[in-house]
């Protein structure tokens, strides 16, 4: 008798799971299949192909995909390749406390690309992937000027604080606090602009805005002090560099695939620092209409930035950067080498 295993059932969205199929026939081809549904109705799906071992087994974190959205050895690609059926739309858990993603995983005979009617399943099994553990509280934050939701551990603490900035588009986005709050931080996922009574387009970069969330983060009774921590990414990975320089609050920033030069101007105090501009006619539009600015901004050692360059050798705290290489707005290499250097 054919069987799916996909364990644990339920589970934090960035903690592993072990898929394994038994039951089927030597050297049997077979498609393994996922899919969800978020919270939008939009459905994202992945599948792999694989071949049964010669006792009828496949365990994906020991075979070898034969093709799909992936090949190779990667127990959790097939969560990790997850695409929507629309264009466009990516995958963002947006209630982050109240309900999961629930995942089924699908086991086909033979190479099934995309599941119809006719097709019946082998074997199925659906695991909830949570973005908050058990006894993490979320508190809605609306503060003199800060806006977000501070996620807290179960417990009394104290936690080490962190400042949770995401993404350029503005908003407040809440699973990466979520998952850091399931892990033992005490995370304020910070909005700045188009939320709630915030400005809807971001003109300037206030410093002090951001630090009174400091100030607000580190006063709370649970939260372990003097200093805290800050993750951004993009944009966000540019203001957490400016804080990390500018704030002494900040002791520790992780700097996700961001540049060191300032696009939109900076106020903190006296100190006033000019956005650079960037040649719009160097943007690219590819076949999909997709555009890219990576080829809009020159090297981050041009001197025609210096007067917009964030000033990190002032930085007193622990500042680790992320590269993604792929990542099509920004060169954030050669801005992490040139922050190094």
């Amino acid at each position: 008798m054919v069987h799916l295993s996909v364990t644990p059932e339920v589970s934090l969205a960035d903690s592993p799971v072990k898929i394994c199929a038994s039951g089927l026939a030597p050297a049997q081809l077979v498609t393994l299949h996922a899919s969800l549904t978020d919270e939008r109705g939009v459905k994202y799906t992945a599948r792999a192909f694989y071949q049964a071992n010669q006792n009828g087994e496949v365990d994906v974190a020991e075979a070898s995909a034969l093709g799909g959205n992936y090949t190779g050895v990667w127990s959790m690609g097939l969560f990790y390749t997850l695409k929507a059926e629309k264009m466009f739309h990516r995958l963002l858990k947006r209630d982050v406390t109240g309900s999961p993603f629930y995942v089924q995983i699908s086991l086909f005979n033979s190479t099934v690309i995309v599941p119809l009617p006719t097709h019946e399943p082998l074997a199925t099994s659906t695991v909830e992937r949570w973005y908050t553990a058990p006894g993490v509280e979320r508190i809605p934050i609306k503060s003199g000027w800060v806006r977000g939701a501070l996620f807290l551990p179960p417990g009394s603490g104290p936690f080490p604080g962190l400042i949770d900035l995401f993404g350029g588009a503005g908003g407040l986005i809440e699973f990466r606090a979520g998952l850091l709050a399931s892990k033992g931080f005490a995370v304020l996922a910070l909005a700045y602009f188009a939320y709630d009574d915030l400005p809807q387009t971001l003109e300037v970069v206030d410093l002090e805005y951001f630090e009174e969330a400091c100030k607000l983060l580190l006063k709370n009774p649970k939260v372990r002090g003097p200093g805290l921590g800050i993750i951004g990414l993009s944009k966000e990975a540019e203001i957490a560099l400016a804080m990390s320089t500018f704030l002494k609050e900040v002791v520790a920033s992780v700097c996700i695939n961001g540049p060191t030069i300032l696009s939109t101007p900076l106020h903190f105090h006296d100190v006033s620092i000019p956005g650079a501009s960037y040649p719009s006619e160097k943007i690219l539009i590819n076949e999909m209409g997709l555009a890219t600015i990576f080829d809009c901004v020159g090297h981050p050692l041009d001197e025609k930035y210096e007067v917009s360059t964030i000033p990190v050798e002032k930085a007193q705290g622990h500042i680790l950067f992320v590269v993604g290489e792929a990542d099509q707005s920004f060169n954030s290499r050669a801005f992490a080498e040139a922050a190094l250097a």
